[in-house]
């Protein structure tokens, strides 16, 4: 299931928690540094309501660059693959 959670505030924990109900796990994915972006959003409201296993997909504390939107997501670990070894890790944990 893919959900475009276009906001964080307001966050659309209902949604949030229906589709973590049905698949057991998350992935969360954003061209956003980790650290106070929506993944950390996610696993607050998670934490708080239904604990679920979450793997992150976001920029790792660095500063951004200029370039070729491929070549940025390959150099971030943005790319699709890595969103695949997330899933893949957090359907692991389920």
């Amino acid at each position: 299931e893919v959900i475009n959670f276009h906001t964080i505030k307001p966050l659309d924990e209902t949604t949030l928690l229906q589709s973590v109900a049905k698949t057991g796990c998350l992935v969360s994915a954003e061209e956003h540094q980790q650290n106070g972006g929506l993944g950390e959003s996610l696993a607050g409201v998670l934490s708080r309501k239904r604990p679920t296993p979450q793997e992150f997909v976001a920029v790792q504390d660095s500063f951004g660059e200029s370039g070729k939107p491929e070549e940025l997501l390959e150099k971030y670990g943005l790319s699709t693959t890595e969103i695949i070894k997330a899933a893949k890790a957090a359907i692991a944990r389920k």
